[in-house]
């Protein structure tokens, strides 16, 4: 019998750090290729552009989230990457960061065709140290996303004083006991704590999700997990294959772009002030830009206030300077946001 190909599951709440885990583990000598699936939350996508490796395959899936609206799509990309078996050691998927792991785990143990090909490795969960105890109270995701952890990053340490440190390890705990847990800054990581583990327990997820194996047909949902109710614009939840996802539903992302550059001087102090005044609503934002005048994209990265951004690699010749932004969070003011990011154009 085949070896089966072992996949990774990275998932974590928004900004907790899937992406920096990500390039951490294709960065690494590890003489391994990986096949990588990166799943994101809005239309338009900015972790895959943020992704390194010059080798990895990556496949970008931005209409919907993994865990429901596009699972067939997760289904269709595996099984292609099967046909080409031997080109890659293993596969990691990065879900978005309102993933619910759980129907995305069950992938790998209802679908015939996956389920013969390729084998659930690892559930990793980044978590960001600074704001998980909030999360946990009010977004049902990240709850799951530590549940079903066989791997915990706790990460960004640095943001927090050792007795919040504490606070939010017994908070994980008393969640998932049984989870390997490390402590981080910037992910920063053995490439053995979260690849190769062979640690995903079936026995374990059927004792939190009794409903995990069963296989609902395409009308007949079994079973919900009580979320709320699904709001990624797509009207009802597809769910090819039993455990049903919701989603919060005032949770949105606002993305908008050019084709061209913007000017540091108006966006810069524009973005910062926005972030101060509105960042109580914007649980993540993201961006790439191209500046007037700067040769390097300028990338950012922000969890509520907080923001952190640089010049980053060149642009490419062939690629077209254009600047993206992405706000996800609840209570967004679309126009707002659209009208300030346009006036920053250069």
């Amino acid at each position: 019998m085949a070896e089966k190909i072992p996949v990774t599951v990275l998932t974590g709440y928004l900004g907790a750090g899937k992406t920096t885990l990500l390039n951490r583990i294709l960065s690494e000598p590890h003489g391994q290729k990986f096949a990588v699936i990166v799943n994101e939350f809005g239309e338009i996508g900015i972790d895959n552009d943020l992704v390194v490796g010059a080798d990895e395959e990556i496949f970008e899936m931005n209409n919907g989230c993994i865990c429901c609206t596009v699972r067939g799509d997760l289904i269709r990309i595996i099984e292609g990457l099967m046909k080409r078996k031997g080109k890659f050691d293993a596969i990691i998927v990065e879900t978005t960061g309102l993933a619910d792991p759980a129907p995305v785990a069950q992938t790998f143990f209802v679908d015939a065709d996956v389920q013969a090909a390729a084998r659930l490795d690892a559930v990793v969960t980044v978590a960001d140290a600074k704001w998980l105890s909030e999360r946990l109270k009010d977004a049902p995701e990240a709850k799951n996303q530590i549940a079903f952890a066989d791997v915990i990053l706790l990460n960004k340490t640095d943001l927090v004083s050792p007795a919040e440190l504490l606070e939010v390890e017994a908070r994980i705990r008393a969640i998932n006991p049984y989870a390997k847990l490390h402590m981080t800054q910037h992910c920063a990581v053995g490439l053995d704590a979260v690849l190769g583990r062979n640690a995903f327990d079936l026995d374990r997820i059927l004792d939190i999700e009794p409903d995990f194996l069963t296989v609902a047909d395409d009308h007949d949902h079994a079973h919900d997990h009580a979320h709320g109710h699904d709001h990624h614009d797509h009207g009802h939840d597809h769910a090819q294959h039993g455990l049903k996802h919701y989603h919060d539903e005032e949770m949105q992302s606002v993305a908008v772009a050019i084709d061209g550059e913007m000017d540091p001087e108006k966006f810069l102090p524009w973005l910062n002030d926005y972030v101060q005044r509105e960042g109580g609503s914007i649980l993540r934002s993201k961006g790439i830009l191209a500046f007037k005048n700067e040769p390097k994209r300028f990338v950012f990265q922000g969890v509520h206030m907080m923001l952190d951004g640089n010049l980053q690699r060149d642009w490419a010749p062939s690629e077209m300077r254009r600047s993206r932004l992405v706000f996800i969070g609840r209570n967004l003011k679309e126009d707002e946001i659209r009208q300030g990011f346009l006036a920053c154009a250069a």
